[in-house]
């Protein structure tokens, strides 16, 4: 029984030291990135030893492994190599000796441990029959190589004033490597590629780092190695690591990873990257300087190698941001051409289509019980000559107006101020009131709810400036007719409008201002181009606004012959040019005429009177209104001896008269119109297949108005031609324009370049010190605000052209979104962008920015995107308000309130966070912020002296501490810098659309 028990005692006592030692060898800490061993030792990177491999080797060489001479340690405690006074033996170098430098040192080495063996034995892969030992002293590894450099970075330098130095070990393929089978000796983990490195200071280790997986890529003479999974660890109470407490970077290089790149070129110049470092020192990370490689390998390893392997050639491939650029290029490009190729489509097709016209005129136009009300702008009582009473705080300006007229007749709408006349001839014309209105507008023999061809000419002469009056007219003839209509067709229209209107002598001369401030054609004459503006499009209907107002008497009179001529033939446009002068058809003119003379008056063959928005006479002209009083008059003075009808005299004039009437206006005068009204009504021709009932016949209401609504947006919303011929005909025009008037396109590439010399100058050759980094922050600030400030005439041009525009697209020119494109293309472009380009160009080569040709291209980019951004928010102001002085004010508070949040003045950080939000719709923060880094990436370093201690730090971190910009910013800007472009872009069109319109 004891027997038994003491057999047991030492069974246990076994397992229980079994179990110990195996947890003291799964415990043992090995630093260096060593791996425990199955021996209560470790395995250690070349060049390290010990029984956790933190002595480093002192003497001796690689292929020693194990048995290999350790550096002691000092009285700091830590191995001292300096100290320790090792010397290498001959044809090794390098930070602890582990850096061949001939051939004869490896097969020395190689031999004294191995004896005779072949260096082939055991190599996974040497199928060459040349197995020499060789010293490989190139970048390039081709199994696992050894390079120790001197780290002599000035920062670092001025903290740690010793010597520094850096081992690496670049491990490719450690089946390759003679050094596969040397004891306690790691090359990798689980035989991947991998990279070991060491930071000797004054000859003791501070720390060490590993990456793995590694690739290896050769390009232009550099071989660049990309590693994984970077770890690092400081061994605490070395100098950078806690042994001077001020100094300390334990932190900071424990908390080193993500990818490491080291990159050596045949200069013996190796980088050390990794982004904290990069950041810190440059995008070139830790520069290592005469740097010494050495590999000992075997040839065969070599030669196989060099068989297998393929030259990445000189060229870099594209980074993400630059395909992601050319992609977003690539496909706005193909947006456009397949744009260009689906409108040229569409505009041959609509060429193509059978001519369908050919005839104008013969329609006639009733209106039957309009009236039209508004709110009134202050509290004022009803009228007491309004039939229809102001209720709810309404104001009457038409109440139940009827009247007609035929083809071939010219009508005159009178009436003293106030009257309604305007009213009744934009009703008649279908344009956009802001009131409300009832009633009927018809025009027999065409079906209810179908709308002919009705131009109006408004009181205003809006025309294009810089054109001459056959090319306004040309102009006109190109968008209002047809577009299966030829363009011989076309211009022999306009010779004959010319003719026409008696436009032959001026016909070749620019229009000018028509407000005095630009010489050009007369008043008279401007007033024609504006009738033969409406007359092109060839019209059913045409309805005048005062078109004598403002004339002399013999301008007058010539428009209204004018006028009078188109009534009678004038819809024989289309004939004419087929050779049949005289089948034209009449057109039903009307006119709202102030104070005609006697002549004039007599011109016009029906007359309408208003007065307080009241009809007192619609019938024949000429002496039948007199008449028609007189008979009023008369039948008043036989029933109560008096009337307040004034008498007329012989030989006085009828339109004087008639408009003394309206005057005084007595109230049993309205009572009575309405008879006078039907017999005139009656007594005209108006006969058609489709006439519409009259008011007696067909109740007022909501559907009338709503029909007359619908026809005047159907009629404004149709366009006689093709996009893509709009946009081409806008262009044509804009193009003229612009060689024409070169004023405003040679003041901005004037001031651009004086701008960019006076900024080139002031920023000259900026240094590349901290303040001199400052100053070049402060030249990309300038060139920001400078843009944004320089977008305000855009604003003015829009302000400018708005109501010609206006005009325009009321009478169905063309559409809105043709406009805007071709004011981007021959506004932005020449006014904005090129500008833009040549200031910025000049300030960037005479300041010493970053002479990289990529770095000065996206300099550019980032400009011309806020430029544009900067336009279409001028745009957007100038198609929001009418007011244009409002515009600017707004837009100039805009550009202080960017100035502010772009980062220059304040940093972002600094600002309360309830206002801190506002710097995410700055567009000049994120365009500061893209220059800036762009600027920074190119690799700049600042070299500055702060109280005698010398500085060499990366200005990226510069950059991060003064304005709070982030380095990885520069794609992420470029696309909000697109999204500001998008949405804005978005506003203006639907500004435009919704807001920019005729309203009367």
């Amino acid at each position: 029984m004891l027997a038994q028990t003491s057999l047991l005692s030492k069974m246990l006592y076994a397992l229980v030291s079994t179990i110990l030692l195996a947890s003291h060898v799964a415990g043992q800490s090995c630093t260096n990135f060593g791996t425990a061993s199955s021996s209560s030792s470790c395995l250690c990177p070349p060049g390290f030893g010990g029984s956790n491999c933190s002595e480093p080797a002192c003497g001796g060489t690689i292929f020693d492994g194990s048995s290999r001479t350790l550096a002691s340690a000092t009285s700091g405690g830590f191995p001292n190599l300096t100290a320790s006074d090792c010397s290498c033996s001959s044809g090794w170098t390098g930070t602890g000796c582990n850096v061949c430098s001939t051939s004869s040192a490896c097969q020395t080495a190689w031999t004294a441990v191995n004896g005779n063996a072949s260096v082939s034995d055991g190599l996974a892969a040497a199928s060459g029959v040349n197995d020499t030992m060789v010293c490989n002293t190139q970048p390039t590894v081709y199994a696992a190589g050894e390079l120790s450099c001197q780290v002599n970075n000035p920062t670092l330098q001025s903290l740690f004033p010793l010597q520094s130095d850096l081992n690496i070990l670049r491990t490719y393929n450690s089946s390759l490597s003679p050094l596969h089978n040397t004891s306690g000796t790691l090359l990798s983990p689980n035989g991947s590629s991998a990279a070991y490195a060491q930071l000797f200071y004054a000859g003791v280790e501070q720390f060490s780092c590993t990456a793995s997986p590694c690739t290896q890529s050769t390009s232009s003479g550099t071989d660049t190695w990309t590693c994984s999974n970077l770890q690092c660890a400081c061994f605490a109470g070395t100098a950078f690591c806690g042994g001077v407490p001020s100094l300390n970077l334990n932190g900071t290089i424990n908390a080193l990873g993500g990818t490491l790149t080291v990159s050596c070129d045949s200069s013996n110049t190796c980088h050390f990257q990794q982004q904290v470092l990069n950041n810190l020192f440059g995008s070139s990370g830790l520069e290592l300087q005469g740097c010494v490689f050495g590999e000992c390998v075997s040839q065969a390893v070599i030669d196989s190698s060099n068989t297998n392997s393929t030259s990445t050639g000189s060229g870099s491939s594209l980074s993400g941001g630059v395909i992601a650029g050319l992609a977003v290029v690539g496909a706005l490009l193909g947006a456009g051409i397949i744009a260009i190729i689906w409108g040229s489509f569409l505009q041959r097709a609509a060429r193509n289509k059978p001519f369908d016209g050919g005839a104008a005129g013969g329609i006639s136009v009733r209106w039957s019980d309009v009236s039209y009300f508004i709110p009134p702008s202050s509290a004022l009582g009803p009228s007491i000559f309004s039939r229809r009473r102001e209720t709810n705080g309404e104001k009457t300006i038409l109440d139940g107006v009827s009247g007609s007229i035929g083809p071939g007749m010219l009508m005159a709408i009178l009436g003293p101020s106030g009257a309604g006349k305007t009213t009744l001839v934009e009703l008649i014309a279908g344009k956009a009131k802001s009131g409300l209105f009832t009633g009927t507008i018809t025009f027999p023999p065409l079906p209810t709810g179908k709308r002919p061809r009705v131009a109006f000419v408004p009181q205003t002469d809006v025309l294009p400036v810089f054109l001459t009056v056959r090319e306004a007219l040309v102009f006109a003839a190109s968008l209002r007719l047809p577009e299966s209509l030829s363009q011989e067709r076309k211009l022999a229209i306009v010779d004959a409008v010319i003719e026409k209107l008696g436009l032959e002598g001026v016909a070749e001369t620019r229009i000018g201002a028509t407000d005095g401030t630009g010489r050009g054609i007369s008043g008279g004459e401007a007033r024609r181009v504006s009738i033969g503006l409406e007359l092109v499009g060839c019209p059913d209907v045409l309805v005048c606004d005062e078109p004598t107002s403002g004339l002399d008497s013999v301008s007058a009179w010539r428009v209204v012959s004018v006028l009078k001529e188109v009534a009678r033939g004038g819809g024989g446009l289309f004939g004419a040019i087929e050779g049949e002068k005289n089948n034209g058809r009449g057109v039903a003119v009307i006119c709202s005429v102030h104070q005609p003379s006697s002549r004039l008056y007599h011109a016009f063959d029906s007359v309408v009177l208003l007065s307080h928005g009241r009809a007192l006479y619609s019938g024949p002209g000429g002496l039948a209104p007199a008449q028609h009083f007189k008979t009023i008059r008369d039948a008043e003075v036989a029933q109560d001896s008096t009337s307040e009808i004034p008498e007329y005299g012989e030989g006085y004039n009828v339109a004087d008269y008639l408009l003394e009437i309206a005057s005084v206006a007595p109230v049993g005068l309205f009572s009575s119109s309405h008879v006078m009204g039907t017999t005139v009504n009656e007594s005209q021709d108006l006969s058609g297949p489709s006439a519409s009932p009259t008011a007696d016949e067909k109740p007022v209401g909501g559907a009338d108005v709503e029909a007359l609504s619908s026809r005047s947006k159907q009629s404004q919303s149709d366009y006689a031609t093709t996009f893509f011929t709009q946009f081409m005909v806008l262009c044509g025009r804009e193009w003229k324009i612009i060689r024409r008037d070169k004023t405003l396109f040679l003041t901005h590439v004037t001031a651009a370049s004086i701008l960019g010399v006076f900024c080139g100058g002031l920023y000259f050759h900026t240094g590349i010190t901290i303040a001199g980094f400052q100053s070049r922050v402060g030249c990309l600030f300038f060139l920001g605000s400078l843009t944004a400030f320089s977008s305000l005439s855009a604003l003015f041009n829009i302000v400018e052209v708005r109501s010609l525009f206006v005009r325009e697209r009321s009478n169905s020119y063309y559409s809105p979104t043709a406009w805007l494109l071709s004011r981007i293309l021959f506004d932005v472009i020449p006014l904005r962008v090129l500008p833009t380009i040549i200031v910025s160009t000049i300030t960037y080569w005479m300041a010493g920015l970053s002479s990289e040709a990529a770095r000065f291209f996206k300099f550019l980019l980032i400009l011309v995107l806020y430029t544009l951004a900067m336009t279409l928010w001028n745009f957007l102001l100038a198609t929001s308000f009418r007011n244009g002085g409002i515009a600017i004010l707004i837009s100039a508070l805009s550009a202080l309130y960017q100035m502010t949040y772009a980062g220059f003045f304040v940093h972002l950080t600094s600002i309360p966070p309830v206002l801190r939000w506002l710097q995410w719709v700055c567009p000049l923060k994120f365009c500061l912020e893209a220059l800036s880094v762009n600027e920074v990436g190119s690799g700049l370093m600042i070299e500055d002296n702060l109280q005698g201690v010398p500085i060499s730090i990366s200005a990226t971190v510069i950059m991060e501490l003064l304005f709070g910009f982030d380095p990885n910013a520069y794609y992420r800007d470029v696309l909000v810098l697109f999204a500001f472009i998008a949405g804005l872009g978005l506003l203006v069109i639907a500004m435009v659309w919704y807001k920019v319109r005729e309203q009367r």
